[in-house]
């Protein structure tokens, strides 16, 4: 259930006809009076220009990046000598109305692989397909004329073929946080889409399936001599099963009548005898000699929300190694160094390092703090593109950073774009940390755009999601700050930053050690700052809903809270939501093993000790947390006498893409804590 800062879901069963199944889109009213303060607040915060993707060519000399405000084009700029009046411009056409993005460069650093909207005209209109540009021509060529979703294009490390991961005639993006289709058919069973592995031949442009039906693919990897892939996956319905999913690795056939390899296992967490028994594993990379396979293992509540230990497992499959026993924080994205060296980044709290570790001594050689700031540059969590020197790029931002993409040998990179000089934040902000129960927990706090410390402000308590997650550094302060709140965002127990232990410190106790860790966070900073405590506010989104949901329950410090896209009732949401096995892991059982531990950490359970006013937002087609739990809470609020609302908004998952309805959803939460925690 990770936390995504605009993100709603699914609907009340009694309800699907007048939303997911009605012929046309449902439509809703927006709030009629939004804070005229909010266009201000968003016309200044939107200033800084947010680069996205960012690849290397091998070579170190060109990197290749995306702006996430922009459609089009790819943009190149010197990776020695950055200037950008040479900057070039990437895209199939003069069109600006069409997307160009997810740039990955030849092993020989002279094409370009990207993928782009802006196709010919015998490809379906808006279809995505993968084009090629050279480096020696300046011109780039279409390679693929495909009906479907791309993701992850890869190129074979001898540069005759690229791969990707590719659900054929595509009715909806793959993964939980996309909208589910309307609830019609045989459930489960009729328009299953599967994702797999899709490769083609760069000379000739013709393509096949390397995985098969039977199988959905999260993640992949080449081996080094481009004569094998190795890749995460597991049973269809490919949303529910990432949890359970486990190591392949097949032969590469290219061009033989459209049928692939059977993979063989490589390694299974679902019967290891390791400390992975039955959780998760992610990022799977091949080592340069081709012997062995390194992943990042642990205990994982997304897909996407990497993190956990660095495991390493024979190629030919065997019991898996943990090399970061014990670490201090959470390795989230890997890469081979050498034959038997890795390089990863870490998640500390609060602070990002880029770590490089020796396999067969499991000792950490070098590491590099970046400090309070968050990094990325690719599909993958926290991913970062490396050249065949070592030579690394990646996007870089903090609280007081603004989005730069920097690149440079380890321990050496340096700031190539200059997309924000002079921006400032909105706001300050810091980590704090603080002692509780035996943990020391890491989390940030956000000033009042103007603090004053003789006056007294209002708190916003911000939980992200999850649980498997972290709150991190970003910048450009936050709506609440300009608006004259705190903001406190914690990482309590079950979060990332802190090592595997840390983790799973709140398996089978959902809502309690978290949440007095975050009330003794509360306490800390009220002795640091000028906090009203009478004015505190609770919220956050999926894990944070809940969180929300369940925290209105156990303590009336709040006097407003927001809960979105949570879950009310753990034993009904096991039989609702598309997801159900990610819980096992947290919950010990299924719901019908042991339903004790489920209503235990159920809000419903103790809804009559609920005084706070509290709105309720989702969306109308949420897989991971369906709307039936929202209105399930929302329904014994009002029987109870407290003041709620709810709010379904049609047509969205579990994260919302029109940003008509990410406005007012915005507009309605501001709204809902002005009106029930007044300014004195």
């Amino acid at each position: 259930m990770t936390f995504y800062r605009f993100l709603a879901g699914a609907l009340p069963a009694l309800a699907l006809s007048a939303f997911a199944q009605s012929g046309t889109p449902a439509l809703m009213t927006p709030l009629a009076h939004p804070d005229p303060r909010l266009a201000t607040i968003h016309s200044q915060m939107g200033r800084a220009k947010a680069p996205g993707q960012v690849a290397i060519s091998p070579d170190a000399s060109t990197l290749a990046y995306t702006l996430r405000s922009e459609g089009s084009p790819i943009h190149l700029t010197s990776a020695v000598n950055p200037d950008p009046a040479k900057e070039k411009l990437v895209s199939p056409g003069s069109s600006t109305t069409c997307g160009n993005y997810s740039p990955v460069w030849s092993p020989d650093s002279q094409w370009l692989a990207y993928t782009s909207s802006c196709t010919t005209s015998q490809d379906k209109p808006g279809q995505d397909q993968i084009f090629l540009y050279s480096r020696a021509t300046g011109e780039s060529k279409q390679l693929t004329h495909l009906n479907g979703l791309f993701q992850e294009v890869a190129w074979a490390p001898d540069g005759k073929s690229l791969a990707f991961l590719f659900v054929q005639d595509a009715s909806r993006s793959a993964g939980a946080l996309a909208a589910m289709k309307p609830w019609a058919g045989v459930i489960g069973e009729d328009g299953v889409e599967v994702q797999r592995i899709y490769a083609v031949d760069v000379a000739t442009g013709k393509g096949s399936f390397q995985s098969p039906l039977t199988l959905h693919v999260y993640e992949f990897g080449y081996s080094p001599s481009s004569k094998e892939i190795t890749y995460i996956a597991a049973d269809a319905p490919g949303e529910n099963n990432w949890w359970v999913a486990q190591l392949y690795a097949a032969p590469i056939k290219m061009g033989q009548n459209d049928v692939p390899a059977q993979p063989r296992g490589v390694f299974d967490p679902n019967t290891s005898k390791s400390a992975l028994h039955g959780l998760q594993i992610a990022v799977p990379r091949w080592s340069p000699d081709g012997k062995h396979i390194a992943f990042i293992g642990g205990l994982m509540s997304d897909q996407g929300s990497t993190g956990g230990d660095v495991w390493v497992v024979d190629a030919k499959g065997g019991e898996a190694t943990d090399i970061t026993p014990n670490i201090d924080g959470t390795p989230t994205f890997l890469s081979w160094t050498g034959n038997d060296s890795i390089g990863f980044v870490e998640d500390r709290s609060g602070h990002t390092l880029l770590t490089d570790y020796t396999v067969s001594t499991r000792k950490q050689d070098a590491t590099q703090d970046l400090g309070e700031t968050s990094i990325g540059g690719g599909s993958i969590k926290n991913a970062i593109s490396v050249s065949t020197n070592g030579t690394l790029a990646f996007t870089k931002a903090g609280h007081d950073l603004a989005p730069e993409i920097w690149a440079g040998p380890f321990n050496a990179e340096k700031q190539i774009t200059h997309l924000n000089d002079g921006a400032k934040p909105g706001a300050h902000t810091e980590s704090v940390e603080w002692e509780n129960e035996g943990f020391r927990v890491q989390g940030w706090l956000t000033y009042p755009a103007s603090y004053d410390a003789s006056k007294k402000y209002p708190l916003i308590v911000t939980v992200h999601g999850g649980p498997s997650a972290s709150s991190g550094a970003s910048f450009g302060g936050s709506v609440w700050a300009q608006l004259g709140y705190f903001v406190f965002s914690p990482n309590p127990r079950g979060s990332f930053g802190q090592g595997e232990k840390f983790t799973a410190a709140n398996i089978k106790d959902f809502g309690y050690g978290d949440l007095r860790d975050i009330t003794s966070g509360m306490d800390a900073i009220e002795k640091k700052v000028s906090i009203d405590k009478s004015r505190e506010g609770l919220m956050g989104w999926s894990y944070g809903g809940f969180m929300t949901m369940f925290g209105v329950t156990q303590t009336h410090r709040f006097k407003a809270a927001v809960a979105g896209a949570g879950i009310s009732d753990w034993k009904s949401y096991y039989g609702e939501n598309s997801i159900d096995q990610w819980m096992v892991p947290f919950f010990g059982h299924t719901v019908y093993d042991d339903p004790a531990v489920y209503a235990k950490s159920s809000a419903i359970e103790y809804i009559k000790q609920v005084t706070t006013p509290t709105l309720v937002v989702v969306g109308d087609r949420d897989g991971e947390c369906p709307a039936p739990q929202s209105f399930e809470f929302w329904h014994a609020l009002r029987a109870e006498g407290v003041k709620t609302q709810l709010v379904v908004f049609p047509n969205e998952g579990h994260g919302f893409r029109d940003p008509a309805h990410i406005r007012d959803l915005e507009a309605r939460e501001v709204a809902w804590f002005a009106e029930n925690m007044p300014a004195k």
